[in-house]
């Protein structure tokens, strides 16, 4: 596909299969891809920001931001950044888990699209998954457009930016099959939302990753227990 000039697409990447995905669908349509990162005092940091960095030079990636907030932490409610809260293993249960960080979407599209703004960039890439997701209520296709018009309600007349949420109604296996398609290296991804030298296999994130990989009858490249 031939790359539209000047075009650049703000990537949110955690260092994850979908986010990454989503980067390489971008760099796909044409877009110049500004990767962002953000540090949070997840359980996984390291081994995140790790992915990404190696994610960013398998992309090509010329520009990044890695960025701390560490608020999050403080403010707590969550498994992922909160030791004193079990990350869950004994299976996908209904409702909202407690590895939900409150409002994680809504603080990470705010930043994006403030460097949006900044960079001249006409879009924003965020890998949500609606469908076949943990339940959390920040992934759902309704509410990323809600941020999309209050973005640009908030931002200079001449800034019009697009969010866009490539993944939002696939199953994992789906997602697992267009990343093969386009050569997305899988095995520099990270979805454990407990260990960083081997996946555990049995929190939610790595269950549906696993999941996917089964229902795509392709094996997973990354180490687990």
């Amino acid at each position: 596909m031939n790359k539209i000039e000047n075009k650049k697409a703000v990537c949110i990447m955690s260092g994850g299969m979908d986010s990454t995905l989503s980067a390489y669908m971008m760099k796909e349509q044409g877009f110049d891809i500004i990767a962002v990162h953000f540090n949070y005092d997840q359980r996984t940091e390291a081994k995140e920001l790790e992915c990404f960095n190696n994610i960013c030079k398998a992309l090509r990636v010329e520009k990044k931001y890695d960025l701390d907030i560490g608020f999050f932490k403080e403010l707590g409610a969550s498994a992922l950044t909160d030791t004193n809260i079990e990350i869950p293993t004994g299976g996908i249960e209904a409702g909202i888990p407690v590895t939900y960080v409150p409002f994680r979407n809504g603080i990470f599209l705010s930043m994006a699209a403030a460097i949006a703004e900044k960079e001249g960039a006409q879009a924003i890439s965020i890998g949500v998954v609606e469908e076949d997701s943990s339940g959390y209520p920040d992934c759902r296709e309704e509410y990323i457009k809600s941020m999309q018009q209050s973005i640009n309600l908030g931002t200079k007349e001449e800034t019009d930016i697009t969010i866009h949420m490539p993944l939002v109604h696939l199953k994992k296996s789906q997602i697992v099959k267009e990343a093969l398609k386009l050569n997305v290296p899988l095995e520099l991804t990270w979805s454990c939302y407990k260990n960083e030298a081997k996946a555990c296999g049995i929190c939610d994130s790595c269950r549906l990753r696993l999941n996917g990989f089964e229902q795509a009858g392709v094996t997973d490249p990354i180490p687990y227990e």
